[in-house]
């Protein structure tokens, strides 16, 4: 099975930024690519990035291009999601999945983290 376990989530100011990772372990050649969704109450869940695990190709939401990067340490399975000038529409619980490429990655349900919650306050 795959493991994935995030962390790095928080609060902060319209504006700020934060870095969240997840780290990948176990059956990691079931996947080819990473990523993070989010979900807010009330909302639906929305893809907010991924990457390819070889040949770092990336996607991201619309709502989040230019201001959210994701990348990778192949040598330690770990994704990064480093958030730039957030605004309170960005908070949510960020979910780690993990799944295969298709023009984006389309995440396997049985491979996803915990979440690690992020507020943006105004």
């Amino acid at each position: 099975q795959v493991q994935l376990v995030e962390s790095g989530g928080g609060s902060v100011q319209a504006g700020g930024s934060l870095r969240i990772s997840c780290a990948a372990s176990g059956a990691t050649w079931l996947y080819n690519c990473m990523g993070w969704f989010r979900q807010a109450p009330g909302k639906e869940r929305e893809g907010v990035a991924g990457i390819r695990t070889r040949g770092d190709r990336t996607f991201y939401a619309d709502s989040v291009k230019g201001r959210f990067t994701i990348s990778q340490d192949n040598a330690k399975n770990v994704v990064y999601l480093q958030m730039n000038s957030l605004k309170p529409e960005d908070t949510a619980m960020y979910y780690c999945a993990a799944g295969i490429w298709s023009g984006r990655c389309l995440y396997n349900d049985n491979y996803r983290g915990q979440g690690t919650q992020v507020t943006v306050s105004s």
